[in-house]
């Protein structure tokens, strides 16, 4: 007997020519059979997915074969999932109760994870009471988050999803990039004295954070005219916070080393919203609602472990997007939230998704011999329609796409939400079924057209449909319902890499462009040249000098 991997791509070539129609038209019962309850706020619909039941369950039996229980239980307990860097992974212990427990090193981190919650919410308490001031004895209503990475992404996709949730009193920012148009852009709108500047970076050696930390931090002496090392240091402790690993490095900056907000090396920088690197969260909407985003994290972590893969959301979308990417080479997913509070959740999934999983190396440091990370990227739904889903209707190329609905709306405009989720179904109906060229001359002729006119026009009017989506639908976008959104996309990009066997926790492909722009820097503030590089780069240097000189 064959064995599953085999059983599957006859499977797929069995199904090959079958049209998603087709699909429909044979199993009356296919929403039933393949959409999913996960607790009582989300739905996830595979049924528009190019796949069968059969073919779902088949690949339920092959996670079995490569034990991806016991592997995924690892997530729970002490672990190297990290092995490159020989690092445990447990962010998700940043999210359980306080009276559970996760080993590490022989120690239960979770009163620690705690430790840190209660600082957290002891230092918001703080701030959204007027209690904590700025150096001139003013209020805070200004916190700029100063990270990149893992220690933006996250949190101000967060921040600006809970739009509703957020605090009267606290205006959020987010500065990321090393382009001083960035941090200054930021600092035009904010009043010095009420600002708060938060320092995201696990090492705090970052180089774009620490250069906007530097600047930052020179912006508001200038602006609060502050002269003398006793002065500085009173307004830098009033208006700067750490969140680090690196005590030391916090210490060094000027910020009091009670003013750092400690999280651990077994958090890896794209799993660490749930984290002190959610200090920011916590300030913009209330350490109230940043403790339901963990608990909905939380339960997709509870669903993950003890639902049967055959109903487990996350292993059904990993499962889904193992299928579209190595049986049906769709080698690009888009993620569509019809939702614009969560217009920059497609960002997050980028980092998250290809910055895990874009690897070409196994855990054994062998070439991988499937394809892995499909390319990620996406819109907010409906301004995508209007700028590229005319080729996903009707390009050459083929892709796979998530479009997340909201049910019930969270402003005070709900009359467009029925328009908003009628634009959703309405394109995975479009994009699952399209319209034959008989359709399409029916319409034509229902709209009084000549048959010279039909004719000419039809061709162009004709989409073959068949382009796979799955949808996910909330009923509401509550910081429960959100944090379960970002463990479920976490989840099945995990679950991904060790179906792949890679490493899904370094980076290392980040790094060489870093370390090459550290010489460069330096000849190009000496405004001069060199012969160390290859011709082009040697030529783009020099053209820089040219024209920093010459003004």
């Amino acid at each position: 007997m064959p064995d599953i991997k085999q059983q599957l791509q006859q499977l797929q070539q069995d199904e090959a020519s079958l049209t998603l129609a087709e699909r429909f038209a044979v199993e009356p019962r296919r929403f039933q059979q393949l959409s999913f309850m996960l607790g009582q706020d989300w739905l996830a619909d595979f049924s528009k997915q190019a796949i069968s039941p059969q073919a779902l369950q088949l690949l339920c039996q092959w996670a079995k074969e490569q034990q991806l229980d016991c592997q995924l239980s690892q997530l729970f307990k002490d672990n190297c999932l990290n092995n490159t860097e020989q690092r445990a992974v447990l962010h998700t212990a940043l999210r359980m109760p306080a009276n559970a427990e996760l080993n590490h090193d022989g120690e239960n981190v979770i009163p620690n994870v705690h430790r840190v919650l209660a600082k957290m919410r002891d230092f918001c308490q703080q701030v959204h009471s007027g209690q904590w001031r700025g150096a001139s004895g003013k209020t805070i209503t200004q916190v700029v988050n100063l990270g990149i990475g893992g220690s933006d992404l996250g949190p101000a996709m967060v921040v600006k999803a809970l739009r509703p949730y957020q605090h009267q009193d606290i205006t959020a920012h987010f500065v990321s990039n090393m382009d001083g148009a960035d941090l200054a852009a930021v600092l035009d709108k904010v009043d010095a004295e009420r600002t708060l500047f938060v320092v995201s970076s696990k090492t705090f050696t970052t180089s774009e954070t620490l250069t906007n930390a530097h600047s930052a931090k020179q912006w508001l002496l200038e602006q609060l005219a502050i002269k003398g090392s006793t002065q500085c240091q009173h307004a830098v402790a009033r208006h700067f916070v750490a969140v680090s690993t690196n005590l030391a490095a916090v210490a060094e900056f000027g910020i009091a080393p009670a003013n750092c907000f400690e999280f651990w090396d077994w958090v890896g920088g794209r799993f660490s919203l749930w984290s002190a690197v959610g200090l920011s969260i916590a300030l913009a909407v209330g350490f109230a609602h940043f403790e339901q985003l963990l608990a909905g994290a939380h339960q997709v972590d509870e669903h993950l472990q003890h639902t049967p893969f055959e109903q487990n959301v996350p292993v059904l979308l990993a499962l889904v997007s193992h299928w579209n990417t190595h049986y049906l080479k769709l080698n690009s997913e888009t993620v569509f939230p019809y939702s614009q509070d969560l217009a920059l959740f497609p960002d997050f999934l980028q980092q998250l998704a290809m910055e895990s999983n874009g690897k070409s190396v196994d855990k054994e440091g062998s070439p991988v011999t499937e394809v892995t990370s499909p390319l990620v990227w996406g819109a907010v739904g409906t301004n995508g329609q209007h700028a590229f889903f005319q080729l996903f209707h009707q390009g050459s190329h083929q892709v796979a796409a998530d479009f997340i609905g909201v049910v019930q709306a969270s402003h005070s405009l709900p009359h467009h939400q029925n328009k908003l989720l009628a634009n959703l179904f309405a394109q995975t109906e479009a994009l699952a079924f399209g319209r034959s060229h008989a359709q399409v001359e029916q319409g034509l002729r229902d709209n009084g057209q000549s048959a010279d006119t039909i004719a000419r026009l039809a061709p162009y009017k004709v989409m073959e449909g068949n382009r796979a989506s799955t949808t996910l639908l909330c009923r509401q976008l509550t910081p429960a319902n959100l944090g379960a959104l970002i463990a479920l996309y976490e989840h099945k990009t995990i679950i991904l890499g060790l179906l792949w066997n890679i490493n899904s926790f370094d980076q290392w492909g980040v790094e060489l462009g870093k370390q090459l722009a550290v010489p460069i820097a330096k000849e190009l503030t000496a405004q001069q040249g060199s012969e160390q590089h290859d011709s082009s780069t040697n030529g783009l240097i020099k053209q820089a000098c040219l024209w920093q000189t010459s003004g």
